[in-house]
């Protein structure tokens, strides 16, 4: 079973709804018994809580169910997933510096929107200061990202 990880900074906006699209799609495709998914923030901000009202309102408007609490991305996530996706530059520098910390060779580490084309190096904004237009852009770049990660999934495995 291949083990994906969706990390942003509180684990209540972007990575929260990275990891219920990922899932949805991969059982629409059939292939949820090939792949896990989980989510993680690289603070400690929200630990135990809920997805922000508004990712889950929008998730929601777009069919998406999201059902998750907040965890902190921890040193084992390097042993237990074979993808770590940052959704930003800042998360990706945390993560690599705990893994350099931990002297862990991890290449499994991304940002997620390096599957994207034409986005190798963009980052997921994060919407949590926005209004709900935000919170659909980045909606509709989760989704696309993971239609291009499971593409690349799929070759890859």
């Amino acid at each position: 079973m291949i083990k994906v990880l969706f990390v942003c900074l509180g684990n209540i906006c972007r990575s929260p709804v990275a990891e219920a699209i990922f899932k949805k799609s991969v059982i629409e495709e059939g292939l949820d018994d090939r792949f896990f998914a989980d989510s993680a923030g690289t603070s400690a901000y929200h630990l135990g809580e809920p997805p922000d009202r508004r990712s889950v309102s929008n998730a929601r408007d777009n069919g998406v169910e999201v059902i998750h609490n907040a965890r902190q991305f921890t040193v084992s996530d390097f042993t237990t997933f074979d993808y770590i996706l940052a959704m930003d530059h800042q998360n990706l520098r945390n993560i690599r510096s705990l893994a350099n910390s931990a002297a862990i060779d991890h290449s499994g580490i991304f940002l997620f929107r390096s599957f994207q084309d034409e986005s190798h190096d963009l980052e997921v904004p994060d919407p949590y200061f926005g209004g709900p237009q935000g919170f659909q852009k980045v909606f509709d770049i989760l989704r696309h990202c993971n239609i291009k990660f499971i593409e690349y999934l799929k070759q890859q495995h």
